[in-house]
């Protein structure tokens, strides 16, 4: 495989998203404040689409067990490790394990990835043959797919589903050590068998053989899907089974069945918590409406998915940002990272507007990312100015009001963006900012798309 040092899908979301009440008078949002805090009943929207259901991992909707406590704190640090792996990732000369790491004894050369974290979107998978039914996360900095596999030499952490057993399945098969599929993914070998590994920014990590057996992305059916099956896997994983790897390289979903799907995807992130998206594969993930920008060709890495970002603007009006600003670091549109970076010039400019038209309202303390927060207690509604994120081709998107505001408590309401701590680091779109839209990944024709109110 090529070098991967992002993936796992920490993806993602927040718990606390929130039902609005939208008013597009004057570009102002009409958010009811009691409606702030989640629902604990899922409102899941029936489907007539053959596609896969997106949850959050803290949904309503997720089978995977809640935790007794929740805590936005571990969130968006986890968020933070996944953002320096991927700008380290991106400025590393090279991505070799180092003699500390745990994988380091097993003498295979692991791939790096963003941390996993805690807050990712889930869907169901089927692996071997018969198909068994697994829980993974999807990321789009990730190209491995993996799953925990039997027997476990030494760990496998607590999942919902039991584990897959590969002796069960009747089509699985390791992949050759000589193949070219093992070259792709640069691995050691033991005995004729590929291995493979995966080591994340927070110290996650998962290694064992690169297989091959039978994908069922419901409805379709992929033969000869190849997949780390590991045996040794230990980290923030959160219960799901593994990972579902859309990243661009030679060993993603997306490339292996470019046969089928002819590299073209598309997912909506649901604004609210309680509520589902979904995860579409092929050319219908096209919508009417769709806007679309070119993805750049990045000397620096062609592991991520880039876009040009061009500028900002609040309630409507573009702030005065010089384009160099956002092309002197670059950006990429990242499934697994929660909150938007941004150049450190681009934010102070956005947090300035934007504070000023909040200016009515009383600000609360800052909290780990945030340094614009505010107190709702006692109000019943609040006006909010709209948010657009602009791209190149004349490319706007009015973010869904759940995408500018980060809900820690009605007293603690935040702008969800963060500045970027170097001009030069890498910009990052997240998965905040992309809620409610079609994403679609179109990499034969080398755009992305958005169409709004997708879910």
């Amino acid at each position: 495989m090529a070098t991967n040092w992002f993936p796992l899908l920490i993806s993602h979301l927040l718990f606390l998203s929130f039902p609005i009440s939208v008013s597009s008078l004057q570009n102002l949002y009409e958010v009811d404040v009691h409606s702030l805090m989640p629902s604990n009943v899922c409102s899941s929207p029936k489907d007539t689409k053959p596609r896969l259901r997106v949850v959050d991992r803290y949904s309503p909707c997720s089978a995977l067990p809640q935790p007794q406590s929740f805590s936005h704190e571990q969130i968006l640090s986890n968020d933070q490790l996944r953002v320096d792996s991927i700008q380290g990732h991106i400025s590393a000369v090279s991505g070799r394990a180092k003699n500390s790491d745990p994988l380091a004894s097993s003498k295979i050369t692991a791939q790096y990835g963003g941390s996993f974290g805690i807050a990712n979107y889930i869907v169901s998978i089927g692996i071997g043959t018969p198909s068994k039914t697994l829980t993974v996360a999807f990321d789009t900095g990730s190209d491995v797919t993996w799953i925990q596999c039997e027997p476990c030499q030494q760990y496998c952490y607590p999942q919902l589903e039991s584990i897959f057993d590969p002796s069960q399945s009747s089509t699985f098969a390791n992949v050759s050590c000589n193949s070219n599929p093992c070259k792709d993914v640069g691995y050691d070998c033991l005995g004729s068998s590929c291995l493979y590994g995966v080591l994340y920014g927070d110290g996650s990590y998962t290694l064992g053989y690169y297989a091959e057996d039978t994908l069922t992305i419901t409805p379709d059916v992929i033969s000869n899907f190849r997949f780390g099956c590991g045996q040794n896997n230990n980290g923030t994983f959160g219960g799901i089974a593994g990972l579902l790897g859309l990243g661009p390289a030679s060993e993603s979903f997306v490339s292996q069945t470019s046969y089928k799907y002819n590299r073209v995807f598309a997912y909506c992130l649901p604004a609210l918590s309680s509520s589902t998206g979904y995860l579409n594969f092929g050319t219908d993930s096209n919508l009417p409406n769709t806007q679309r920008t070119p993805i750049p060709k990045s000397p620096r890495s062609p592991f991520y998915y880039y876009l040009n970002m061009t500028g900002l603007s609040v309630a409507g009006e573009s702030l005065k940002i010089q384009s160099k600003v956002f092309s002197k670091a670059g950006t990429i549109i990242d499934s697994g990272t929660v909150i938007t970076r941004l150049p450190p010039d681009a934010y102070k400019a956005l947090r300035s507007k934007f504070r000023k038209r909040m200016k009515q309202y009383k600000m609360a303390p800052s909290f780990s990312l945030f340094d614009t927060c505010y107190d709702f207690t006692g109000l019943d509604s609040v006006l909010i100015p709209s948010v657009g994120v602009q791209f190149l081709n004349n490319v706007t998107l009015d973010l869904d009001p759940n995408g500018i505001l980060y809900v820690l408590d009605i007293s603690q309401v935040c702008l969800a963006f963060a500045s970027n701590r170097r001009r030069t680091d890498l910009g990052i779109f997240g998965n905040v900012q992309q809620r409610t839209f079609n994403v679609v990944y179109d990499v034969p024709n080398g755009e992305i798309g958005f169409s709004s109110e997708a879910c």
